[in-house]
C-alpha cells in the first residue's frame, strides 16, 4: 500500500488551562484539588501564569466574603472576559465563592463568561472542560504553595450562626471528610516531600460531630502525627465556643503538633458577642485563652477582631482595646465590619461610618505592633527550629512552629554567612528582633 500521499494526522492538542486563586487557604485548597484532577486527566495546567494565549481556558476561583474581596473578583472576571472579547484567550469559567452567591447577577451582568460555577461543582467543571473526575486521584493535589508545606482542609462548610458572616451561604453546612481519607492524602503529601500540613476548615474544632457523633479532632491529629515525613501539624481557625481541650492533650503529647492556634474572637463585650450570636461570653473567652495556656505553656496564640460591628460605641471599642493590651496575643488581625446581604446583621443599621472603623483597626494594630516587638524582644538569644520557605533578596527566610506561612512571622538568615536549603529545617539562634521580623543565625 503507497501510503506517500496519505496526510499525517496530528493529535488534536487540548487547550491549556490557567486557575486563577482568589481568597483564602480553602480556595487555595480547593484550587490545588481542580487542577490535581486536570492533571490526571492529561490537561496542561498552570497557575496564576502572567502569559496567556488565544487558545487558554482561564478559571477563576473567586472569594466573596468581604467587599474588598468581592471587588478583587469582579475585577478578575472583567479583566479576562475582556481578554476574550479581544480574542486574546479562548474561555473564561468562574466558580468559588462570589460564583456560589451571585450567580444570576453575573450572568446578567457579564455575559461573555462561558460557565459560572458555585463551591462544589467540581465534577461539573470538570465535565464543562472535557474531563472526568477520577476517585483514584483522592489526595493528589498539584500544590500552588513551596511543596514543603500544604493546607489540609478536613471539612467544608459551617453551622456557626455568627451574624455577620456569609459563609453558611457560600459553603453551605459543616461536612467533616473521612479520617482515613485524610490520613491517605497526608501520606501522598508526605511522600511528595512536604513537611508540614495546615489544618485548615471553616471550623476545625466541629470535626466529626457529623460524621462520627463527637469532636474527633484530636483523633485525627495523632494519626496524621504518625505519619512519616510530617514534621509540624499547625491547626487555623478554631472556634471559641464549645472547643475540645482533649486538642491540646495531642499537642502536649506529640513533638510535631505546633503549638499554634488560630482562634478567632471577633470581638470581646457582651453586647457585641451576643449581637454577633457568638454563643460565648467575656468571662467565658477570657477563660478559654488562659486555660489555652495553662495547658500548654508557650503556646503561640493568634485571634482575628471585627471593628466597626452595628452598634459598636467608642466604649465597646475601648474595651475590646484594653483587652487586646491585657491579653497580650502573639499574633493578631483585625478588620473592619463589612455588611453582607442575606445574613442576619444585615437586618441592622450599619451605623458606625467607615472612617471611625479604619480608625479603629488602626489603634488595635498600632497596639498589637508594640505588643509583638516587646515579645520579639524576649526571643533574642533563644534558638528555634526553623522551616525554611524561601531565598528572597540577600536572605533565607524561613518560620517557628509559631508561624503561620503569609499572616506572621519570618525568621531571616544572611544568605552571604549561611546556606538552607528551602524546605529544610534548620536550627536558628536569634540575635535581633524588630516587630513582625526575627533575624539570627544558623547553629548546629
Amino acid at each position: 500500500m503507497n501510503t506517500k500521499n496519505i496526510p499525517s494526522i496530528k493529535p488534536v492538542k487540548k487547550p491549556k488551562v490557567n486557575v486563577i486563586t482568589l481568597g483564602c487557604s480553602k480556595n487555595i485548597y480547593d484550587s490545588e484539588v481542580l487542577m490535581g484532577q486536570l492533571r490526571g486527566n492529561q490537561m496542561e495546567v498552570v497557575h496564576e501564569a502572567e502569559q496567556v494565549n488565544k487558545d487558554d481556558i482561564i478559571v477563576i476561583n473567586t472569594c466573596g466574603f468581604i467587599d474588598n474581596a468581592k471587588q478583587e473578583s469582579i475585577d478578575t472576571i472583567l479583566q479576562y472576559s475582556q481578554l476574550k472579547e479581544e480574542g486574546k484567550v479562548g474561555k473564561v469559567i468562574v466558580t468559588g465563592c462570589l460564583s456560589e452567591r451571585y450567580k444570576p447577577e453575573l450572568e446578567s451582568e457579564i455575559t461573555n463568561v462561558d460557565a459560572f460555577f458555585g463551591t462544589n461543582d467540581l465534577n461539573n467543571i470538570l465535565h464543562s472542560l472535557g474531563a472526568n473526575y477520577k476517585h483514584e486521584l483522592i489526595g493528589e493535589r498539584l500544590l500552588t504553595t513551596p511543596s514543603h508545606f500544604a493546607y489540609f482542609k478536613i471539612a467544608e462548610g459551617c453551622n456557626r450562626p455568627c451574624s455577620f458572616c456569609a459563609i453558611p451561604l457560600m459553603r453551605g453546612k459543616h461536612v467533616s471528610r473521612d479520617m482515613n481519607e485524610l490520613v491517605n492524602e497526608a501520606k501522598v503529601l508526605a511522600a511528595n516531600g512536604t513537611r508540614e500540613l495546615i489544618l485548615i476548615a471553616q471550623d476545625l474544632t466541629y470535626y466529626g460531630l457529623d460524621i462520627y457523633g463527637k469532636r474527633n479532632l484530636d483523633e485525627l491529629l495523632r494519626r496524621l502525627s504518625d505519619v512519616p515525613g510530617i514534621e509540624w501539624i499547625r491547626l487555623q481557625y478554631a472556634y471559641p465556643s464549645g472547643f475540645p481541650m482533649e486538642i491540646l492533650d495531642a499537642m502536649n503529647e506529640r513533638e510535631n503538633i505546633c503549638k499554634y492556634l488560630d482562634m478567632p474572637l471577633q470581638h470581646i463585650t457582651d453586647r457585641m458577642l451576643k449581637s454577633m450570636r457568638r454563643g460565648i461570653t467575656k468571662q467565658k473567652t477570657v477563660d478559654i485563652v488562659n486555660q489555652i495556656r495553662d495547658k500548654v505553656p508557650g503556646i503561640a496564640m493568634r485571634t482575628t477582631l471585627i471593628t466597626g460591628y452595628p452598634g459598636e460605641t467608642e466604649a465597646d471599642f475601648e474595651e475590646m482595646l484594653n483587652w487586646v493590651e491585657d491579653t497580650r496575643f502573639d499574633r493578631l488581625g483585625c478588620f473592619t465590619y463589612s455588611h453582607e446581604e442575606k445574613t442576619h446583621a444585615h437586618s441592622l443599621v450599619d451605623d458606625v461610618p467607615e472612617e471611625v472603623k479604619q480608625e479603629r483597626v488602626d489603634a488595635i494594630m498600632e497596639l498589637q505592633q508594640g505588643i509583638s516587638f516587646e515579645i520579639n524582644q524576649e526571643k533574642v538569644g533563644n534558638t528555634y527550629k526553623v522551616l525554611i520557605d524561601r531565598k528572597e533578596g540577600d536572605f533565607f527566610i524561613g518560620r517557628t512552629e509559631f508561624d503561620s506561612p503569609e499572616v506572621d512571622n519570618e525568621v531571616l538568615i544572611d544568605a552571604a554567612m549561611h546556606y538552607a536549603a528551602p524546605g529544610s529545617f534548620v536550627q536558628v539562634k536569634i540575635d535581633r528582633a524588630e516587630d513582625f521580623d526575627l533575624y539570627g543565625q544558623i547553629v548546629k
